[in-house]
């Protein structure tokens, strides 16, 4: 039980990191122009230079979707892991990790909701560029979207041990 909670953590723990860099790092999209790669993120578009990232009024609301819920996904993701590791030594065996696995679940729903959004509304729509695929970025955030999922329902199995 103990080698599984630990292995639970550390995954745990490595998601709210690449929850991080995902949401931080400009590199949701990588495309190629005359004038080199340009990477593009949530909040910047980079090509030699970083430059506030520009898109069409129409999308604005969109983005700012993705970013809010990129954040929020961060935020209950380090909330789930301080409350797994309160709940580790004060409740008593059958009433641990509800909270923990639910907290985890609507980090899953957040990132879920951004990840789609941004597919749906910002992929292969960037002008004078070609070969446009996704970055490590995007890739990270569809594989926390698995970790936190699978962590979520760990968390609620585990409570009944």
């Amino acid at each position: 039980m103990l080698v599984l909670l630990a292995g639970i953590f550390v995954v745990h723990i490595a998601t709210v990191i690449m929850l991080f860099v995902s949401t931080i790092a400009n590199v949701w999209v990588v495309s190629s122009s005359s004038s080199g790669t340009i990477s593009t993120g949530l909040w910047l578009l980079c090509n030699k230079t970083c430059n506030q990232l520009v898109v069409k009024s129409s999308d604005e609301t969109s983005l700012k979707v993705v970013q809010a819920f990129m954040i929020l996904s961060i935020i209950f993701s380090v909330m789930a892991l301080i409350v797994f590791i309160i709940q580790l030594f004060t409740l008593e065996k059958g009433k641990r990790f509800y909270m923990t696995g639910a907290v985890m679940l609507v980090c899953w729903m957040c990132i879920l909701i951004a990840v789609s959004i941004y597919t749906a509304r910002f992929t292969g729509k960037t002008q004078y560029v070609t070969n446009p695929h996704h970055g490590y970025c995007f890739i990270l955030a569809w594989i926390c979207f698995c970790f936190s999922f699978i962590i979520g329902i760990l968390y609620l199995v585990l409570r009944k041990k």
